[in-house]
């Protein structure tokens, strides 16, 4: 779930509570180049303030527009299609051959109410609406949920989608969690190292003092998990390892140069692990952005984060396996990776 759609959840709240009447808008359905996927929500209050986006601003001015000449013919949820022809395209600034289908209704307090205190307590939800009827409601996601429509029903999954598992509270780590917490991603930070736990500056992350190999197999990583190893000592990243590359995470990073990588790809195959387990492991981590500092190694892993989980969503979507192999990276120029790199000969 998107920062930006829990404060649509959040404001549409705040605004019902202090008397406004509301309406929710969420983007149900899109074909070709669209500027928002579905799922993308917008609260448009009644004297025209709008929070959240479902196109970037032209198609949220036209439903102002529309809700302000006729806001009792929303009383019930009904959907507008954008982008039928050119000149609507062009008219609302959509992309050549895109368009997107919206579901416009009352907000339904009851129901937000109820994900905000779900979603506050890190759990991941889902909303089912039927198009046909305008009947709607929420429940705990299940497996296999996810945000699409099929007929005339459409399911929204809102909440923690995901989760993000640090292996030592390194100084990358210590820049890397508070951008992931801004894309909605649950972080846990394991370090059984007590000299780097205890200097730990972000409240809002689990901490965990276990071994690694300990901690992420009792926390079974699954298709929403991605496992990033990061404590510069190789003992504890290969055990987090050996468990991570076993299990259904998304994605599973290491950093360290294409030396070290290569070296740790070898110890590796000296345990139960098969050679495409060994294969999804990525590394050098990261967008090769020619990162140098740790926070520029943050934002190439947080990246690199957003292109593998937005190819799985394309992927299911249409029906096909996402690539899980990991691609090497050309090494870093200078000294991108320097606490790493003057463990390219260590062994565990």
């Amino acid at each position: 779930m998107e920062a930006m759609d829990l404060a649509v959840l959040r404001a549409a709240a705040d605004w019902s509570a202090a008397g406004h009447r509301c309406w929710l808008a969420t983007v149900v359905e899109t074909y070709g180049s669209a500027p928002r996927p579905p799922g993308s929500m917008a609260v448009l209050r009644d004297d025209g303030r709008v929070v959240g986006s479902v196109s970037g601003g032209c198609v949220e001015d036209d439903l102002v527009d529309w809700l302000r000449r006729d806001a009792a013919g929303v009383e019930r949820a009904r959907a507008f299609v954008y982008g039928r022809d050119a000149e609507e395209r062009a008219r609302l600034r959509l992309p050549c051959g895109g368009h997107l289908r919206v579901w416009l209704e009352p907000a339904p307090r009851a129901e937000i109410d109820a994900l905000l205190a779900a979603i506050g307590g890190g759990m991941l939800m889902r909303r089912e609406i039927d198009l046909a009827s305008g009947a709607s409601g929420v429940a705990p996601s299940s497996a296999g949920d996810a945000t699409a429509l099929a007929g005339e029903r459409f399911v929204q999954l809102l909440g923690p989608t995901r989760r993000l598992i640090l292996v030592g509270a390194s100084e990358v780590s210590r820049y890397l969690a508070p951008i992931a917490r801004t894309m909605d991603y649950r972080v846990t930070v394991i370090d059984p190292r007590e000299e780097y736990l205890d200097t730990w500056p972000h409240p809002d992350c689990e901490l965990v003092r276990e071994m690694p190999d300990d901690a992420i197999a009792a926390r079974l990583p699954d298709a929403h998990t991605a496992v990033v190893a990061l404590s510069h000592d190789p003992k504890l990243d290969d055990l987090a390892l050996l468990e991570a590359l076993k299990s259904a995470a998304f994605y599973v990073g290491a950093m360290g140069s294409l030396r070290t990588t290569e070296a740790r790809r070898e110890r590796l195959a000296l345990f139960d692990l098969t050679p495409a387990e060994i294969a999804r492991l990525r590394g050098p981590v990261g967008v090769d952005v020619g990162a140098r500092t740790p926070p520029e190694i943050a934002v190439s892993v947080a990246a690199d984060l957003v292109r593998v989980a937005r190819e799985a969503e394309t992927a299911a979507r249409r029906g096909a396996p996402a690539c899980t192999a990991a691609v090497a990276m050309p090494p870093r120029s200078g000294a991108a990776v320097p606490e790493c790199g003057a463990r390219d000969d260590a062994r565990p």
